[in-house]
């Protein structure tokens, strides 16, 4: 893979699993559910790539055109709406893995199509659990 497809896959690796994180934190300490949480946790897990001196190396922040926030990524109205935007960025996220990652010849496409997957379940579920504690 050439540097830009690298740098593609890093940044969309550490969106992925950010995303997740924010989700999995909210239900081990918000709601203190174990199974959601070591679920969210599996997940995050699974979305790794060996090539990890390569993306390091392929990172460059310096020059990302957008990494200045949006108006609507300052703020937040309540705990289901910071459920709900890190389940998209995490979904989609895991769309561009699947995606990129159909230029090599591996599994790794499958993961991430695995992940976004499980993602969409967990998210009709869990937004009805934080939405029903308003």
């Amino acid at each position: 893979m050439n540097t830009t497809e690298l740098r593609l896959i890093d940044a969309n690796l550490n969106r992925l699993r950010e995303g997740i994180r924010v989700v999995e934190d909210i239900f081990r300490y918000v709601y203190n559910n174990k199974d959601i949480a070591s679920k969210l946790k599996e997940l995050r897990h699974k979305s790794r790539i060996s090539i990890y001196d390569e993306l390091l190396d392929s990172r460059d922040i310096k020059n990302d055109v957008l990494k200045q926030s949006t108006a609507s990524e300052k703020s937040r109205d309540d705990l289901n709406s910071i459920l709900i935007a890190n389940f998209k960025r995490a979904q989609e996220s895991s769309r561009v893995l699947e995606e990129v990652c159909k230029l090599e010849e591996n599994n790794s496409s499958e993961v991430f199509k695995y992940i976004r997957y499980e993602l969409y379940d967990l998210e009709k579920a869990l937004t009805k659990i934080t939405s029903n504690s308003k």
